[in-house]
């Protein structure tokens, strides 16, 4: 005992080898958040700890304090959890407009997974054709053609937030049947299985639908059946905007349902809504039809996004039958008298083949108009059908149809038709996630010149506030619990979703007290508050409550993924 005594009082006056090497045993790591609450994400109650963060991954959680750090972030009073989860974004554009993508970013939105109905990829002729003009529109050369293309270009230019997607069936249709209605033959179908083959090959996260918007509601529910089938063998998922929302909702989950048994696959219903005002009061029923399939052992989910508006294409005020062949068939239709005679009959009169919007809404002045690409119809944006009537001189309808003809069926509406009860029913299931629907925009440049619904800005924050700070209708734990390993258990990302040592530090920081939306129906480009750190593969994105502009995203790719050279 006296030698070692004595050695280590030698070492300590020379300020010696022994020092040095308790020095070097001490672990170090890129980032420590510490002296916060954790949320683990698992609906866990919180804890108190620091978490250690090196080369991107979660290395520890515990009392850290005697650790090495190249960089620290005070947390005190501050809840550390980890980043949400957007079951249903639309950004694929948009990230290669503006990479940084702050509307997603403050709200906590440190993954995406987009792809609703029709996506990015595959392209063929006739799909960039009719796609010009948004491309024009955001100054994007389309010079991809397949998946390993699109993440090839996200990967060199860069992205804020790590991004996944599903391949829609849409455009599966539509790269083999055309814009046309009518069904698939049996070697038609045959090539499309193939086409989503090499889409989850390529990293695809499954198959969706978007059953509203022509072409997808010609497809058959045998057809969307074989698609699901095939991405269901390369651990896919099928995730659908089913055929209704309204007054054929019920059959509509009935269809979801069947898919998902008959193609062996779990199924995430998106943005789940009792929509129109005739459907008001019915989300009891549908969520005990939706417990019911999963009693019966069908995996079956859903998400929201909590506003009483839906955002869409104001096309879809327009029945199927009208879009057949494309766009340009559409607009033609428009321009004649005789159909628009026929559409106004067919608005005017309740349907349950297919959504009727007109008759969801209590009257025009429900309808909002969000963005237009033309221009000339940026005055249009933020008002809504009745009074541009009015300022029009001409009948709501007619001014609905014109408006199509002058945008090239490119405008999107905001809606208004759903209750608040019923939207708060579905936030509550144990089952339902949350999604933005909308793609990641910014408050300036050529994004800031739209006019989104808030949920682009608020969705997240917006649960937080309303649900769990000021309703008390979910924990503080519960609601992470939905934004974090409920989506990631859902599309089998088993690397993220948790705060646990090996996982992915996607990880954000912020006043549980404190954080806000701040968008509205009527100013919707503004950021949410309360961020104070949101980190990306463990790189900040948001450090003090400001964006750092890093690009530390990644392409996340689904079970099926084949790496080839």
């Amino acid at each position: 005992m006296r030698r070692v005594a004595a050695l280590i009082g030698l070492s300590l006056a020379c300020g010696g080898p022994l020092s040095l090497a308790a020095d070097r045993e001490l672990p170090t790591y890129d980032v420590i958040i510490e002296h916060g609450r954790v949320i683990d994400g698992t609906g866990a109650p919180w804890f108190a700890a620091d978490v250690g963060i090196r080369a991107g991954r979660v290395a520890a959680i515990g009392q850290l304090d005697k650790a090495i750090a190249k960089r620290r972030i005070n947390a005190a009073g501050r809840v550390v959890a980890p980043g949400f989860i957007d079951m249903l974004g639309q950004s694929e554009l948009t990230l290669l407009v503006n990479p940084h993508v702050p509307s997603k970013i403050f709200q906590g939105i440190t993954t995406e997974i987009t792809g609703e109905g029709e996506s990015v990829a595959p392209v063929n002729a006739a799909i960039a054709k009719e796609a010009a003009p948004k491309f024009e529109h955001y100054g994007i050369t389309q010079d991809w053609t397949d998946f390993t293309g699109y993440f090839a270009r996200l990967e060199k230019q860069g992205v804020g937030i790590n991004i996944g997607t599903y391949v829609g069936a849409t455009t599966v249709r539509e790269m083999v049947v055309g814009y046309a209605n009518r069904a698939a033959s049996p070697d038609e179908l045959t090539r499309m299985q193939a086409i989503v083959a090499t889409a989850m090959r390529q990293g695809a996260l499954g198959v969706s639908t978007s059953l509203e918007y022509a072409p997808a509601p010609y497809a058959s529910t045998e057809e969307l059946v074989a698609l699901a089938s095939t991405a269901a063998q390369f651990g896919g998922i099928y995730a659908t905007h089913m055929r209704s929302e309204q007054e054929s909702i019920m059959a509509s989950i009935d269809e979801t349902i069947r898919i998902g048994r008959d193609a062996h696959i779990p199924v995430e219903i998106w943005h789940l809504k009792a929509g129109g005002v005739g459907n008001f009061g019915l989300m009891p029923e549908i969520v005990a039809r939706i417990d019911r399939a999963r009693a019966a052992a069908i995996d079956i989910a859903a998400d929201t996004y909590a506003y009483p508006a839906w955002n869409n294409d104001l096309s879809a005020f327009i029945p199927p039958w009208a879009h057949d062949g494309g766009d340009a068939k559409l607009i033609e239709r428009l321009k004649d008298p005789a159909v628009r005679s026929r559409l106004k009959t067919e608005l005017a009169t309740a349907a349950t083949n297919w959504d009727n919007e007109w008759q969801s809404v209590p009257g025009p002045e429900a309808i909002l108009i969000a963005t237009a690409l033309n221009p000339k119809l940026a005055d249009l944006q933020g008002r809504n059908l009745a009074e541009i009537a009015k300022a029009r001189g001409t009948d709501p309808m007619d001014t609905l149809f014109d408006i199509l003809i002058e945008d090239g069926a490119r405008t999107s509406v905001t809606v208004f038709a759903m209750s608040e009860p019923d939207i708060e029913l579905a936030a509550v299931q144990p089952w339902v996630s949350f999604c933005n629907d909308s793609e990641g925009t910014s408050p300036e440049g050529l994004l800031g010149k739209e006019f989104p619904h808030p949920r682009a800005y608020g969705t997240f924050p917006r649960v937080l506030r309303k649900y769990v700070r000021e309703e008390r209708r979910m924990r503080l734990e519960e609601a992470i619990r939905k934004f974090t390993s409920l989506p990631a258990s859902r599309l089998r990302l088993n690397d993220r979703g948790v705060l646990k040592a090996g996982l992915w530090a996607d990880i954000v920081v912020f006043d549980p007290e404190q954080i806000t939306d701040k968008a509205t129906f009527s100013a919707p480009k503004q950021l949410s508050v309360g961020m104070q750190s949101v980190l990306v593969n463990g790189v900040p994105v948001i450090a003090d409550g400001v964006s750092t502009n890093a690009l530390p995203g990644r392409v996340l790719r689904g079970q099926g993924y084949q790496a080839t050279r």
